[in-house]
């Protein structure tokens, strides 16, 4: 009963594909009236044909830039003109180019700064006076398991992502005296098109074939394999429902046992 979204909205970025599609399913599975959004208005429209043949919770998409504060804003504003509230925010972005130090100009580290970090602070900021109306409101980040060990070509991702974690922890004590649970969850290994376009990578700089890349990394992980974007989204629902009730400022690493530090 308690994983039972119905009547509860949930705002998901960049859920038109990836991790975010997967949380945005799912809870529109459990019955919530979930909002997605992403860059091409047509990606979204497919999606939402998809989860609404799902006949469970209502879907409504918004075409958003999440490195324009206009389009954040206007996305937040849909979500609440179509659903009447926010109870649920899912911090989500696509991953910043791959590379060195040496590889950036300013405009690249500004680029990465606004899409995997500033935008979480605008969709907090505009969400909050609606998640401070809700009972429960939860907050919900989904960062990279490079915020405990960095990984090797993506110091973008390694530097914004782990910032993320400073400004959760941060908020879940600010926001605390008003029922806001703030929690990050980072994924190792999930098999989605990021993934799939970092193995091609790191393959091409071994110069061995993506699957004996893939055959290699899962070598590393405990379990021998990747993690799917729904057993990620699982995690997602559970901090975002009623089941959690005492867990805030938390960071949960969802990558089968890869990270070996304590």
């Amino acid at each position: 009963m308690e994983f039972n979204f119905t009547g509860k909205t949930a705002l998901v970025a960049a859920s038109s594909q990836g991790l975010g599609k997967a949380i945005a399913k799912e809870f529109v599975t459990l019955g919530a009236n979930v909002m997605i959004s992403g860059r091409k208005e047509e990606k979204l429209q497919k999606v939402k044909e998809e989860l609404a043949a799902l006949n469970k919770g209502s879907v409504e998409i918004c075409e958003t830039d999440l490195t324009d504060k206009r389009a954040i804003d206007q996305l937040i504003q849909k979500t609440i003109d179509s659903f009447g509230s926010i109870d649920i925010l899912v911090n989500n972005s696509g991953g910043p180019p791959t590379g060195s130090f040496e590889d950036f100009t300013d405009e690249d580290w500004q680029y990465a700064f606004e899409l995997n970090l500033l935008s979480y602070i605008r969709l907090i900021r505009g969400a909050l006076p609606a998640l401070k109306q809700s009972t429960k409101g939860k907050i919900i980040n989904i960062a990279s398991s490079s915020v405990k060990e960095p990984i090797p070509g993506l110091i973008l991702s390694n530097t914004f992502r782990t910032g993320i974690i400073g400004l959760a922890k941060t908020l879940s004590i600010e926001l605390a005296p008003f029922n806001i649970l703030v929690n990050t969850i980072c994924p190792g290994r999930i098999e989605t098109d990021r993934i799939k376009m970092l193995d091609e990578v790191n393959a091409n700089k071994l110069g061995i074939t993506t699957q004996e890349y893939s055959i290699l990394a899962k070598k590393n992980i405990p379990l021998n394999r990747y993690g799917t974007p729904e057993e990620f989204a699982k995690v997602a629902t559970f901090l975002a429902s009623d089941l959690n009730t005492y867990m805030t400022g938390s960071t949960f690493f969802v990558d089968g046992g890869a990270m070996k530090s304590i």
